[in-house]
């Protein structure tokens, strides 16, 4: 699964929680899709490819849960609002996601290489090496960078994995 953060709009946020409260799945599905092949805003998207995986593991309690961790850090992959069940479609409130970024501006190099270090090899497909730490850093730094911009424009997040 390859994952990728949108700082959206107002516009797309209300189309998007309009269609989690009305329970429509194939509308919210239809939206992300729309988001997916007509981004234009450049710096408002991330993608973490593979990354996004070791980093919600290093962020929580080592575990792939969406409900692993505390939040902040625990909302800047999988953590929020869920909107579709056949693949990770995430949604952070702006307020939350200035709260994410606050938290993440926290965690350092060897912070994270600890963390990472201590995830469980049988529960994660990454390699798990030196290369996949740097893979794993790289990302995190662009997801930190990536909730900085975001939150400077007043922007929520909406992250994507399929």
């Amino acid at each position: 699964m390859l994952g990728v953060h949108f700082a959206i709009t107002p516009e797309q946020e209300c189309s998007l929680l309009a269609a989690d409260d009305a329970d429509d799945s194939d509308t919210v599905a239809a939206l992300v899709e729309d988001l997916e092949e007509s981004w234009s805003e450049g710096d408002l998207k991330v993608d973490t490819d593979k990354a996004w995986d070791a980093i919600h593991r290093c962020l929580t309690d080592g575990t792939l849960e969406p409900d692993a961790g505390e939040f902040p850090l625990s909302f800047a992959i999988l953590g929020g609002r869920h909107l579709y069940d056949d693949y990770y479609v995430v949604y952070v409130s702006a307020d939350e996601a200035r709260e994410v970024a606050t938290a993440l501006r926290g965690v350092d190099r060897t912070w994270l290489r600890g963390r990472f270090d201590d995830i469980d090899e049988s529960d994660y497909d990454g390699a798990g090496d030196d290369g996949d730490f740097e893979y794993t850093w790289e990302g995190f730094v662009d997801v930190r960078a990536f909730y900085d911009r975001a939150v400077a424009v007043g922007r929520a997040v909406l992250f994507t994995a399929t």
